[in-house]
């Protein structure tokens, strides 16, 4: 494999990104927002591809650029994932994205935040972090207010600007401190050296400034306050994209940094994730009660779900690791279920609030029927999904808990968030069931690629929760070597 097969995602969805805005050009006004069915076609295509050509041995990685960037099954693994997420974002594009202008621009803007992503997969080294994470930034900037016609886009995206810029700040900051101490910005050496810089006080302070940017990423306490206004301000599409192509990519990114650059160091920590976890899991299910915006609400139940997947991180193992990515699995088709259905709905009515899916049984039971069964999923409630993701990630937690029965204490708090959860989703249920009609009673019509879309979210929501073995499989082959008790180094080959 030379070094072009090597990054063939990355240059296949930057060509791609490039041939749509190229299209947009001279493509007429009105035919414009069909390009998304090509970006589409497009990343289906390079998906297919990835499936059936790009393959690794068990435990092979290979470098390339000065070993800053890895492809390992780790990186593959999240390569398909944020394609597959882009994809089923774009179909949603099509038909829910209402600007009038410059649509080819949103489809391309996806497509390079999705580079950035596919870039932070294989991040081997704090430069190429930086500059992944940079990437998805700023283009969501621009992603999130690009409803210019809406005070409240322009304002969410204000809000993201200026903590995503602080945010920035400390991640540079915090690299420095790194490289000043160890000197070296590559993970494997970094590895090597941190040992000996494990009581050196300038260099965990740097660390702990790249996780302060990471936990931005993610949406974790005390860094998720942006949350919930960029997901109610910014346009549907990019809410759906923000909860899980940009969580997705904050946390290979904190797999890449926790367990294979700083692993020597990780296991001192484990206080901080406990209690971060534990916060972040309260905060968010708490807040979500009040929430009448519907998007707001998904915005606090976001942040409840990175607590979730902290606890996968908190427990310091491959079974965390492996909880992590198969709940990431189910929360992609969970969320973009959800986040289609809120998008077909709130077209229809003036405002977000979650009386807009008052009897949507009698206006489309499709809509309602997956609506439903995302928020049983969210909930944790068999056999969808979500909560065989739930389960995991307890099971890896209770299984530290002999050595430190801190970890107890925080599977008892999950699952009272687990518990506090089920008012609000349920809450969501009864409205589209039960409530009172609105006054548009119409039927809702579904477009065949967004059902598509939507067919293939239940089938992963119910998939994986009664047949989960083979992405647990696949999840197993991906993970990194645990911080605690490090394996046989992986064969590796350099271009």
């Amino acid at each position: 494999m030379n070094l072009f097969h090597l990054l063939i995602h990355e240059w296949l969805v930057i060509a791609l990104a490039l041939a749509l805005l190229l299209a947009d050009l001279w493509v007429p006004v009105s035919s414009r927002r069909k390009l998304g069915y090509l970006g589409a076609l497009g990343l289906g295509a390079i998906l297919l591809y990835s499936a059936l050509f790009v393959r690794l041995a068990p435990d092979q990685v290979l470098y390339a650029c000065g070993d800053m960037f890895a492809l390992d099954g780790l990186a593959l693994f999240f390569k398909r994932f944020f394609l597959a997420a882009t994809l089923i974002v774009l179909l949603l594009s099509v038909e829910c994205a209402v600007f009038e202008t410059a649509i080819g621009e949103y489809y391309a803007l996806l497509l390079f935040a999705l580079t950035g992503m596919l870039f932070a997969s294989s991040a081997n080294n704090f430069a190429l972090l930086f500059v992944s994470m940079e990437l998805i930034t700023v283009t969501f900037y621009v992603l999130t207010s690009f409803h210019r016609s809406r005070i409240t886009s322009l304002e969410a995206g204000v809000k993201y600007l200026i903590i995503g810029a602080l945010s920035t700040g400390f991640t540079v900051f915090g690299i420095a401190l790194v490289f000043g101490t160890s000197g070296t910005l590559d993970f494997g050496e970094l590895s090597r050296v941190a040992g000996s810089l494990a009581g050196n006080k300038i260099f965990l302070f740097g660390l702990l400034l790249v996780l302060v940017g990471l936990g931005f990423k993610i949406a974790a306490f005390p860094f998720q306050i942006w949350a919930p206004d960029v997901y109610q301000g910014a346009p549907t599409p990019t809410t759906a994209f923000l909860a899980i192509g940009s969580k997705a990519a904050g946390f290979v990114l904190l797999l890449r940094v926790l367990f294979l650059a700083i692993s020597p160091v990780t296991h001192q920590w484990t206080k901080l994730f406990i209690v971060i976890s534990a916060i972040t899991i309260l905060y968010g299910n708490l807040c979500a009660i009040p929430q009448r915006n519907l998007k707001r609400l998904l915005g606090y139940s976001s942040i409840a779900h990175a607590g979730y997947l902290l606890l996968g991180i908190a427990s310091l193992s491959a079974a965390g690791e492996v909880a992590v990515l198969f709940y990431l699995s189910g929360y992609l088709f969970t969320v973009l279920a959800a986040f289609t259905v809120i998008c077909l709905v709130l077209q229809r009515v003036e405002g977000e609030d979650i009386s807009a899916l008052a009897s949507l049984n009698q206006r489309s039971p499709l809509l309602a029927w997956t609506m439903t069964i995302a928020m049983v999923s969210l909930a944790g409630i068999p056999p969808l999904a979500g909560f065989f993701g739930k389960f995991l990630l307890f099971k890896a937690a209770m299984a530290e808990g002999a050595s430190r029965p801190a970890y107890y204490w925080l599977v008892a708090v999950a699952i009272f968030g687990v518990i506090v959860s089920m008012y609000y989703y349920f809450g969501l249920v009864r409205m589209i069931f039960w409530g009172r009609p609105g006054p548009d009673p119409s039927p809702i019509h579904v477009s065949k690629p967004l059902r598509f879309a939507l067919y293939c979210c239940l089938a992963g929501m119910f998939l994986l929760g009664l047949y989960p073995n083979p992405v647990v499989t696949l999840a197993s082959r991906a993970v990194l070597h645990s911080p605690v008790a490090q394996t046989t180094p992986k064969s590796s080959e350099k271009f």
